[in-house]
């Protein structure tokens, strides 16, 4: 006799993903995520969220995390998002996904967020000191995907094991209270060619936000004199650019330029390191790429700071993607309620 295989999730397929405003995005987020999140909206329903509940498992300055709130769904809004296709919205005015995340801290075992990898980089040797928040977030963010059900979900690396956590702890609710079927077993969808970008001034580590030097990444709100600036000072090499990218396995700083060249201009590596064979950086290569960024990141900064000059607007656009957003997590939650037989539901 053979076991049957769980029954499959039946539901509408739905996209679901978010940023933290926790510093100022850069080119990677938008080649890496904003960028992937503007197709979405168009081939299935999307929710994108700004992610202010995990901000605060470290330390923020609550003066200003309405305005970083802000400037992420700024970045959202002039990179392409539409709100009348996404939904776009603040984590924490959607108080379903912290009730479901106590339900799924109760679900979820203690090994499995030993496991992560993610929290004993952050804590380093002194796990005792950081907040439990931090420690459990993993399941917080199991509730912000499974609150909505959501099929889909765009992810890096750094957050495969986070979202096989989730798959987890949908496939053991749907086990152990016989709901099959009840939530997803959320997909991948991982980063394509040239949405890997590292920084300009180590190429082995990846562009972050978080990085001291503000010289190691683009960022959207940059104007162009700055751009130019810091691809003029971005760290290569002083070897011409080779005829194959085997050539350059061993040159981090070169390759990630050609990278970045490729992802801006919707080509392949191959294709822009034929065009540069034999050229050195700074003469044509460098002040190319530049030209390159500025006219793909002019309208976004642009926009951006239109935006931010009008906060009464985009909390408008925010408040209504709260909205859309309960009435979307609000049904799954009372049926939550009602399988694990909470009162009144």
């Amino acid at each position: 006799m053979t076991e049957q295989a769980p029954a499959a999730y039946v539901g509408s397929r739905r996209v679901l993903s978010g940023v933290q405003p926790t510093g100022a995005l850069h080119l990677g987020n938008y080649l890496g995520a904003l960028v992937k999140f503007t197709r979405l909206q168009n081939e299935m329903e999307t929710f994108i969220f700004v992610a202010d509940m995990h901000a605060i498992t470290v330390w923020q300055d609550p003066k200003l995390l309405t305005s970083q709130v802000r400037e992420i769904a700024a970045a959202y809004l002039a990179s392409g998002l539409d709100p009348a296709k996404a939904t776009i919205f603040p984590q924490s005015a959607v108080p379903e996904h912290a009730q479901l995340a106590w339900v799924f801290n109760c679900v979820a075992r203690l090994g499995w967020l030993d496991r992560m990898t993610q929290f004993k980089d952050k804590a380093g040797k002194h796990k005792e000191r950081e907040s439990v928040g931090l420690y459990t977030y993993p399941v917080l963010q199991a509730a912000d995907i499974l609150v909505y059900k959501a099929t889909h979900v765009p992810v890096g690396e750094d957050q495969r094991q986070h979202l096989e956590l989730t798959r987890d702890i949908a496939a053991k609710f749907n086990h152990d209270f016989d709901v099959p079927g009840f939530f997803p077993l959320p997909e991948a969808l991982t980063e394509g060619p040239g949405a890997r970008i590292m920084s300009l001034r180590d190429g082995s580590a990846k562009m972050s936000k978080s990085d001291p030097s503000d010289n190691s990444r683009l960022n959207l709100m940059d104007d162009a004199d700055a751009i130019s600036q810091k691809i003029r000072k971005a760290r290569t090499d002083p070897d011409p650019l080779p005829e194959t990218l085997e050539e350059l396995k061993d040159r981090p700083e070169a390759l990630n330029l050609i990278g970045i060249y490729a992802a801006l201009s919707e080509r392949t590596a191959a294709d822009v390191l034929a065009e540069f064979t034999g050229q050195g950086f700074g003469q044509s290569f460098k002040p190319m790429l530049a030209d390159l960024a500025v006219a793909r990141f002019g309208a976004i900064s642009g926009e951006m700071r239109r935006l931010m000059s009008q906060p009464d607007e985009i909390d408008r656009i925010l408040a209504a993607g709260a909205e859309k957003a309960r009435e979307a997590a609000a049904p799954t939650l009372a049926e939550v309620k009602k399988i694990v037989g909470f009162w009144g539901s």
